[in-house]
């Protein structure tokens, strides 16, 4: 069975964001393992430097790619390749395909990823040319999750 984590800088603080995740978790853990890993946000001044930034986000990047080992990597950015839902079903179905056991979605703090997470993604994938919150986007990327492995299943949740 296909492991599939959500990496992601931060901790949701709203129980409503929480419960909906979790949702989707339960939903989830019939087709997959599924799990969400929060990795501890760097500390930073009120105001930050671009220095201080890129600090942040490089201690930030090592702790996501450690806790990725082995997976194939998928970076939510601003950069990446917009697709449907159809096409994110395929991405996953590609890499069981190709024999992977795991796949690993990094979401990035409020200031994003470091440049050496982004070049080290197997995959760079943009939600939406709209900015959203970080919360959201995690809710957001587990009904994707989850609506991909529904097209995968020929189930009635995907219309």
């Amino acid at each position: 069975m296909l492991t599939v984590k959500i990496l992601c800088v931060g901790k949701l603080k709203e129980r409503y964001w929480r419960d909906a995740c979790a949702e989707y978790e339960k939903r989830l853990n019939g087709f997959c393992r599924f799990s969400i890993q929060e990795i501890s946000e760097s500390r930073l001044p009120e105001n930050p430097s671009h220095a201080q930034i890129d600090s942040a986000l490089a201690e930030e990047g090592e702790k996501l790619l450690s806790a990725s080992t082995g997976s194939l990597k998928v970076a939510l950015c601003i950069e990446g390749k917009l697709v449907s839902s159809e096409g994110l079903s395929e991405v996953i179905e590609k890499a069981a395909l190709r024999g992977l056991s795991s796949i690993s979605f990094f979401i990035g703090s409020s200031f994003g990823l470091s440049d050496r997470v982004k070049s080290a993604a197997d995959f760079r994938l943009s939600m939406s040319p709209m900015t959203f919150p970080h919360q959201l986007a995690r809710v957001m990327l587990c009904e994707q999750i989850y609506r991909a492995f529904q097209i995968q299943n020929n189930g009635k949740y995907h219309k």
